[in-house]
């Protein structure tokens, strides 16, 4: 049997992992990144909110179950790129269609594989992640100097804006499902499609619009709420979304955001949001709804978080009034979720619709539902 052409992973502090190629075969930089789950990596390589990023897989075997048209999130694969163990020589799963070294080439998507994932994680671990590099094919012979200073030349996530690569270029409806509530304006900010599932199996009809809408296209669909989505990105660098997001709340409008949309909220909010040194990815992390007292394995994909205190309440430094911490990990205690008091406004840091699993966090959408009700049987 003919060997897979050779790899290279270079991390900008000069590690290196020499394996073979995966995917599609060139160069390719971006932060590299570690994710958990032990299923679902086609719905993990087709997130949005993975753009820029080189993810790595710590689950040993990827690629056993093919890859099928029911279950991508989004148009295309956003990974920058893709780091595996051991691929699956095999696809053997009835509802696949095509294998994942296919699609990875389709959407030229280089990766590699065949090096030790569980040194390189708890490296990252340690270190906190960073910018790196795959060099496969003939590229993976490039002096590694050379390799090393194109690594340390990238951009580093943070400061980085990426909604514009992600989000949708016009808008899009899909209908309600069951008793109709009315319009929910979605800004995509890298939504997935099991979010756009959930949000019109509650009654909404779903206006997902470009991440560049304004308070004035926002408002011309009439909606009942309004919804931020997950994304990539610096929270710090999308001014623009912030100011939007408090022409919403100085409308009235419930609000609901969901991981890159929960750090939108806090910065709306007056709050500050910070680099975590390797991030939450994965779909086994343990969160506490303070409301209920109950935890909740969630998943999760993010670099980012909230800065606000865990206990008690606090008022927004922007004038919208009580707010309070509502989730918190128990991994590391960061804030991962918001609940204002004085206004129809809450946010999760994590994903509630996880179609790959798990399910604890999907009364959320329940709880958005139940919200957008209440208000607007107030305002009448």
């Amino acid at each position: 049997m003919t060997l897979p052409d050779p790899a290279v992973l270079v991390l900008e502090d000069g590690t290196r992992h020499t394996g073979r190629a995966y995917g599609a075969q060139g160069t390719t930089l971006g932060e590299v990144v570690f994710s958990t789950g032990m299923s679902g990596y086609q719905e993990t390589l087709t997130d949005p909110s993975y753009a820029g990023q080189i993810v790595l897989q710590t689950a040993p075997h990827i690629g056993n179950t093919g890859m099928n048209d029911e279950d991508t999130e989004s148009r295309r694969i956003w990974v920058a790129g893709y780091i595996v163990r051991d691929p699956s020589r095999v696809v053997s799963n009835w509802r696949a269609n095509a294998s994942l070294d296919e699609i990875l080439v389709r959407d030229g998507i280089i990766g590699i594989s065949g090096i030790d994932t569980r040194s390189i994680t708890r490296h990252i671990r340690s270190a906190g992640s960073m910018r790196g590099g795959i060099f496969s094919g003939a590229d993976a012979a490039l002096d590694a100097d050379e390799q090393l200073c194109l690594v340390q030349q990238a951009p580093e996530m943070s400061g980085q804006n990426l909604s514009a690569q992600v989000s949708v270029d016009v808008t899009t409806v899909t209908m309600p499902v069951g008793e109709r509530i009315g319009n929910l304006a979605v800004l995509d900010l890298g939504v997935k499609q099991a979010t756009i599932d959930n949000l019109a199996g509650r009654g909404f009809e779903v206006h997902v619009l470009p991440q560049s809408a304004t308070i004035q296209d926002i408002l011309a669909i009439e909606p009942v709420a309004v919804f931020y989505s997950n994304g990539p990105g610096d929270p710090a660098a999308s001014g623009d979304h912030v100011a939007l997001l408090r022409n919403v709340l100085d409308e009235g409008l419930p609000f609901f955001g969901i991981c890159f949309g929960n750090q939108l909220l806090g910065r709306a909010l007056g709050l500050g949001t910070y680099k975590l040194p390797f991030g939450h990815r994965g779909i086994n992390q343990p969160v506490l709804d303070k409301t209920t007292g109950k935890v909740e394995i969630t998943a999760h994909n993010h670099g980012f978080a909230v800065e606000a205190p865990l206990e008690g309440t606090f008022d927004s430094p922007t004038g919208y009034g009580k707010v309070e911490v509502s989730h918190i990990g128990l991994n590391d205690n960061v804030v991962e979720g918001l609940r204002a008091l004085d206004i129809p406004a809450f946010s999760v840091q994590y994903h509630p619709e996880a179609a790959a699993g798990p399910h604890d966090a999907n009364y959320l959408f329940d709880r958005f539902r139940d919200l957008v009700v209440a208000t607007v049987k107030d305002a009448k």
